[in-house]
C-alpha cells in the first residue's frame, strides 16, 4: 500500500489528507485559487484542470461556488476567471493582523539602501513562498516582485532559508512533496542546492541562492522562527552580481540580515 497523500500549509506544516479532520473540498477550492501565480489575470476551467489535476465537473463546481462568495470573478466575454475582491479583504486582512510586517519594514528599508539591493519578507503557502513585504534598495535594478508574488522554495534563498529551520522530519518530507512537483531531469541540482543551503545555514546562520534561481542575481536568505515553534518566516536580501559577491555576503550582507532578523524577533517577542 503507498503513502498517505500530503498537503503542505502555510508555514511548512505537513498534514496527511486521510486524517479525519481533513476536508477534501476546502483543500479543492484553495488548490485552485493557488492556481493564480503572480502576474496571470484570467484562468479558465480547462486551466484549472491542468494545473490541478482534478475532474473537470468537479472544477466547474468549485469556480462556480468561489464566484458567487466573491474569490473569483467570472468574465462572460473571456469565458475565464480572475481572482475576486473577497481574496484582497483576506490579504488585508492578514496584514492588518501582523504587526510584524509594520515593524520589519523600516529596518528592511534601511538594509536595502545599504545594500543596494531588494530585502523581502516571506512565509510558506504549499509549494511556493509568497513575498509579504520587500523594499528596493537600488533604482537601477528591481526585482520585478510586490507583496504577493509567489516564488519558488527549493531555488531561492527565501525559499531555502524555510526549508534550512524546519526540523529534520518536516525537512524530509518536504522534499519529497518538492521531488514530485519538480521535473525529474532538474530534481538532483535543486535537492543538492537545498541540503547544502541547510548545511550553510548550520555554518553561517544564513543561506545562499547564488544564480539558480535568476542566473543574474545573488541572494542570501535567514529565517525567523516563532517562539512556539509553530511558524516560520523568512528574510532575504537579493541584488545583482557585482553588489552581492559571495565575500560581501559572507562577511557583511549575510551577518547584517542575521541581526535584522534578531530585532525583529525581539521587539515582536516572538510572536508573529
Amino acid at each position: 500500500m503507498g503513502n498517505p497523500r500530503r498537503a503542505v500549509g502555510s508555514y511548512g506544516h505537513t498534514v496527511k489528507e486521510d486524517h479525519p479532520q481533513f476536508i477534501n473540498s476546502v483543500a479543492r477550492a484553495f488548490s485552485i485559487l493557488r492556481c493564480f501565480e503572480h502576474g496571470e489575470q484570467y484562468l479558465g476551467n480547462q486551466d484549472i484542470v491542468r494545473r490541478t489535476d482534478l475532474p473537470k465537473p468537479t472544477v466547474s463546481r468549485m469556480t462556480f461556488t468561489l464566484s458567487a462568495l466573491g474569490y473569483l470573478e467570472y468574465s462572460p466575454q473571456l469565458e475565464k476567471y480572475s481572482l475576486g475582491p473577497g481574496v484582497l479583504s483576506l490579504g488585508h486582512a492578514f496584514m492588518k493582523t501582523h504587526d510584524v510586517v509594520t515593524i520589519a519594514q523600516p529596518l528592511m528599508r534601511e538594509l536595502a539602501e545599504y545594500t543596494q539591493a531588494a530585502v523581502m519578507l516571506g512565509a510558506a503557502d504549499g509549494m511556493r513562498m509568497v513575498v509579504l513585504e520587500v523594499c528596493q534598495g537600488d533604482s537601477t535594478f528591481h526585482l520585478k516582485l510586490d507583496p504577493g508574488a509567489r516564488v519558488p522554495h527549493g531555488t531561492t534563498a527565501l525559499g531555502r532559508a524555510d526549508l534550512a529551520a524546519r526540523p529534520l522530519e518536516l525537512f524530509e518530507q518536504h522534499l519529497s512533496t518538492l521531488e514530485q512537483d519538480c521535473e525529474a531531469s532538474l530534481w538532483p541540482k535543486i535537492r543538492a542546492g537545498i541540503v547544502r543551503a541547510r548545511q550553510d545555514y548550520e555554518n553561517y546562520g544564513f543561506c545562499f541562492s547564488m544564480g539558480e534561481w535568476n542566473p543574474d542575481v545573488f541572494a542570501v536568505g535567514v529565517p525567523m522562527v516563532s517562539a512556539d515553534r509553530s511558524r516560520i518566516l523568512a528574510f532575504n536580501c537579493s541584488g545583482r552580481l557585482s553588489v552581492m559577491t559571495r565575500e560581501k555576503l559572507i562577511h557583511d550582507f549575510g551577518p547584517r540580515l542575521v541581526a535584522l532578523r534578531n530585532t525583529v524577533f525581539e521587539r515582536t517577542d516572538g510572536r508573529f
